[in-house]
C-alpha cells in the first residue's frame, strides 16, 4: 500500500525551495508514495501542483494584510490539517515550516523531516523547535555545519544535494528569441543575473561591476530575473535603488528586468554568462541550473557554492562576495575569451550530470523517507 507524504510549504511562490520540491514529486510517486501538498490555496505553487495534479491542502499563513500569521495560529493550522490528512509522515519543506511543524508532529506523534535550504542565526528554541522532528535534511555540507554549530542535532541532520531535471536543462544553441523580444541587435550578449531582488542575493554588487565595464563591453546587456518578494520597507528601497542605478548611465537601456520567468531553460541558453554574486548561498539552485545549461558561471565563493563546484571540477569562477572591482574583473575577463569560457561550460555541465542529476537526489529522499515508516 502506498504512503501517505504531505510536504509543507509556507509561502504561494516558486521560488528554488519550492521548483526544487516539485522536481522530487515525479520519482518519489514512482517510488510508491501518495503526495499531498499543504500550502496557500492561491499563487504560483498551487497553479504550479494543479498543471501536475497534485493534491492541495490549503494552509493559510499569512493575514489579509499580507502580513504572517502568529506562530502559535500557524501551528494550529498545521495540526488541523495533520489531523484531516493523516499522513504517514510529513516533510516540511523550508527551514522556517520546519521550526513551525516540529512540536506538533511530536505532538501528534507524525513522522517528520525538516528541510534546511537557508543559513541564517536562529535562536536556542528555533533550534529545539528543529531538532522535534525525526531527521533533517541539509542542502549543503556548509549548511549542515552552520546550523549543528548553533546546536541542531549533529546525529539527525544529513545532506542532501539539490538535483534536477538534466532534459529540462541542458545545452542547446540560442535562437535569438530574447533579442527579438527586447528589440536588441543579434549582435547584443547577455549576461544574466538570477534571484530574488534582495539584498542577500547581491544583485546591487552586479549592478556595480556592471558600471565599471560598461565602456568595455558597449554590447553587454545584463538580464535581472527575479522579483522582490518581501513587503519590508528597505526590501522596497534596495529594489528602488537597483533600478535607479539601471537607469542611468552608463547603463540606461542596458539593464532589462524580466521579473519572474518560465522560460528559464530556455533563457539561460541565450546568454553568454550568468553572474551570481550572493552574499550568502546554502547551495543556489540557479547555478545548478546554469551548469546544466551549459552556461560559464562567475560566482560568489559563499555558503555551499564551492561544493558545486569544487577547485577539481574548473567548473565556474569563484570569487569573493562583496567585491565589484573582481567581479568586473571576472566578467570582462571571460566575455574576452571564449575558449576559456566554453571549457567552464562543459565543465559545469559534466559537473551536473555526475552530481546533481534529480534521480540521485530523490533516491536519496525517497531513502531516508522509508528509514521513517
Amino acid at each position: 500500500m502506498a504512503k501517505r507524504l504531505l510536504i509543507l510549504c509556507e509561502y504561494p511562490t516558486l521560488l528554488g525551495g519550492e521548483r526544487s520540491m516539485l522536481s522530487t514529486l515525479r520519482p518519489v510517486a514512482a517510488a510508491g508514495f501518495d503526495v499531498t501538498i499543504a500550502a496557500p490555496g492561491d499563487g504560483p505553487l498551487a497553479l504550479a501542483l494543479s498543471d501536475r495534479h497534485i493534491p492541495l491542502v490549503a494552509w493559510q499563513t499569512c493575514g489579509s494584510d499580507g502580513e504572517r500569521l502568529p506562530l502559535v495560529q500557524l501551528r494550529s493550522g498545521v495540526s488541523a490539517i495533520l489531523r484531516q490528512t493523516q499522513p504517514d509522515f510529513l516533510h516540511a519543506n523550508s527551514l522556517s515550516t520546519a521550526r513551525i511543524s516540529g512540536p506538533v508532529a511530536a505532538e501528534c506523534r507524525t513522522p517528520s523531516i525538516g528541510h534546511l535550504r537557508d543559513i541564517l542565526k536562529l535562536s536556542a528554541q528555533a533550534i529545539a523547535d528543529l531538532n522535534q522532528h525525526r531527521r533533517l535534511v541539509a542542502v549543503s555540507q556548509a549548511t549542515r555545519d552552520f546550523h549543528v554549530a548553533q546546536g541542531l542535532d549533529a546525529s539527525k541532520c544529513v545532506v542532501i544535494n539539490n538535483g534536477l531535471n538534466l532534459t529540462v536543462f541542458q545545452p542547446r544553441q540560442p535562437t535569438g528569441y530574447l533579442h527579438s523580444e527586447l528589440l536588441l541587435e543579434l549582435t547584443a550578449r547577455f549576461i544574466a543575473v538570477i534571484g530574488q531582488l534582495g539584498l542577500r542575493k547581491g544583485t546591487d554588487v552586479a549592478l556595480a561591476a556592471a558600471q565599471q565595464i560598461a565602456e568595455l563591453a558597449p554590447n553587454v546587456h545584463w538580464l535581472i530575473v527575479g522579483e522582490r518578494t518581501s513587503t519590508k520597507v528597505e526590501s522596497h528601497e534596495f529594489e528602488f535603488s537597483l533600478k535607479a542605478i539601471a537607469a542611468q548611465s552608463p547603463l540606461a537601456g542596458r539593464v532589462h528586468f524580466l521579473g519572474n520567468r518560465t522560460d528559464v531553460p530556455q533563457l539561460l541558453n541565450e546568454c553568454t554568462l550568468l553572474v551570481h554574486a550572493a552574499r550568502q548561498e546554502p547551495l543556489g539552485r540557479v547555478l545548478l541550473e546554469a551548469a546544466a545549461s551549459g552556461l560559464a558561471i562567475i560566482a560568489t565563493d559563499v555558503g555551499g557554492t564551492r561544493e558545486i563546484f569544487p577547485d577539481e571540477s574548473n567548473a565556474a569562477c569563484l570569487i569573493a562576495a562583496d567585491n565589484p572591482n573582481q567581479l568586473a574583473a571576472a566578467v570582462f575577463s571571460l566575455l574576452r575569451d571564449e575558449p576559456r569560457r566554453a571549457a567552464l561550460a562543459t565543465a559545469a555541465r559534466r559537473r551536473a550530470e555526475t552530481t546533481f542529476d534529480i534521480q540521485t537526489a530523490a533516491a536519496r529522499l525517497v531513502g531516508l523517507y522509508r528509514q521513517l515508516l
